[in-house]
């Protein structure tokens, strides 16, 4: 694995623990009845996947 794949695998791996973060406090802030705080934190959940898809595209594109 080249020295950027490593680091952008590194990167992918970071933002799905993020990710998962950012959609756990969605999930806790619709049980307190703060649906737009909810809704904002699932739009950032949803740019944040997009972020992760994009990275594992360009992954698979690199020289191994």
């Amino acid at each position: 694995m080249t020295s950027l794949a490593a680091q952008l695998s590194a990167i992918t791996s970071s933002l799905e623990e993020l990710t998962t973060r950012v959609a756990g406090l969605a999930d806790e802030q619709y049980r307190l009845k703060a649906e737009q705080v909810a809704v904002d934190l699932e739009e950032a959940e949803r740019s944040l996947r997009a972020g992760v898809r994009r990275l594992e595209r360009l992954l698979r594109t690199l020289p191994r």
